[in-house]
């Protein structure tokens, strides 16, 4: 049953790769030694679907290699990684996805900020460190994801990133203040 997996996997063919995700998820740890093989392969293809299967998985070691794959030298596979990252939040990612923060693709900092999003908490000393980067561009990832966090635990770091030359940077530390009624001022009738 794996070994056919990997066939439709590896087919070349999108519709017939994405049928069998589901068959993937069915297997579990039995087929996570053959993805995680599969993440070295040549083909980005197969790296990419690889990526996709994984992330279907409820097991450690899938967890494992879609962090690896978050560092493959293709964007698209990383991007997948990130994406899947956010679907499944695990805070053992969060020191690959602040790294993912600085990747050149902004699609996969994006992604990678979403998933960060996703662990929620867990995630906000990190991401205040993130915004102490020289990087604009990771500075406003990290803000944004605190923002959207919408924990008391950011409000420290929102209020440091008020100060930052950036307008983004500054607009989603209003944006994550204002959530968070931070600021607000009440008034009794």
């Amino acid at each position: 049953m794996v070994k056919s997996i990997l066939i439709e996997l590896t087919s070349g063919d999108d519709e017939r790769a994405e049928a069998v995700v589901p068959q993937v998820a069915s297997l579990g740890e039995t087929v996570v030694d053959s993805l995680l093989a599969l993440l070295e392969s040549p083909s980005t293809d197969h790296r990419w679907w690889a990526t996709r299967a994984l992330a279907v998985l409820d097991h450690s070691k899938a967890q494992g290699g879609i962090q690896i794959a978050l560092r493959d030298d293709d964007p698209n596979v990383r991007q997948c990684a990130a994406l899947s990252l956010r679907l499944r939040p695990t805070p053992s990612a969060i020191p690959a996805l602040i790294n993912a923060l600085h990747d050149t693709d902004r699609l996969v900092a994006r992604f990678a900020a979403d998933a960060l999003v996703s662990i929620g908490p867990s995630a906000i000393e990190a991401l205040s460190l993130a915004i102490e980067s020289p990087d604009p561009a990771v500075r406003i990832e990290a803000v944004r994801a605190l923002a959207a966090i919408e924990d008391p635990l950011a409000i420290h770091a929102l209020f440091a990133a008020l100060d930052d030359p950036s307008p983004l940077v500054c607009y989603w530390a209003e944006q994550g203040l204002e959530r968070l009624g931070v600021g607000m001022v009440f008034f009794e009738p």
